[in-house]
């Protein structure tokens, strides 16, 4: 049975689509395939106040990884992802699953070989302070009290799934 064009203009809600795999947070709280990149923030190994802001673009492969405060990643050298970009295309992978993701890059994967083989990277400026912002605001959202009923500034988003 349908749902009606009405019924799902109205809701203010969004089904979520379930990880492929378990992830666990602690190194990459935050990943997305979001505005041409793939993105997050991923953990510093030596400091619990630092995270990293890590992309690539979708279209080019260009990569970017600095620190929340904009200072860059020590590791990003040359043609060689850091350490940070790697977490991140591997999380990316259990979120949402090799092939969506290598779709997303626009890269096609030979047999036996990993994302970060079938990238080409090359250094690029990214807006950090806008993922993190959005990291943020995710955060902000596992602070509101349990509740099935809408929350206003979601309401735009459409309901996926609904018949049209």
């Amino acid at each position: 049975m349908g749902v009606d064009s009405s019924t799902w203009e109205r809701r203010s809600t969004v089904r979520i689509v379930s990880p492929v795999r378990p992830r666990k947070l602690a190194k990459v709280p935050f990943v997305e395939m979001a505005d041409g990149r793939l993105q997050g923030v991923v953990s510093s190994g030596s400091d619990i106040e630092r995270v990293y802001v890590s992309s690539i673009n979708a279209a080019d492969h260009g990569v970017s990884c600095s620190t929340n405060n904009n200072r860059p990643c020590g590791g990003l050298t040359g043609s060689y992802l850091c350490k940070h970009l790697d977490l991140l295309l591997d999380e990316a992978e259990l979120q949402y699953g090799t092939d969506r993701v290598a779709r997303f890059l626009r890269v096609e994967l030979a047999e036996n070989a990993g994302l970060r083989y079938a990238i080409e990277p090359h250094h690029v400026k990214a807006p950090a302070a806008t993922v993190f912002s959005s990291f943020l605001r995710h955060l902000a959202y596992l602070e509101l009290p349990e509740s099935t009923g809408p929350l206003p500034e979601l309401h735009w988003f459409p309901a996926t799934g609904a018949v049209r």
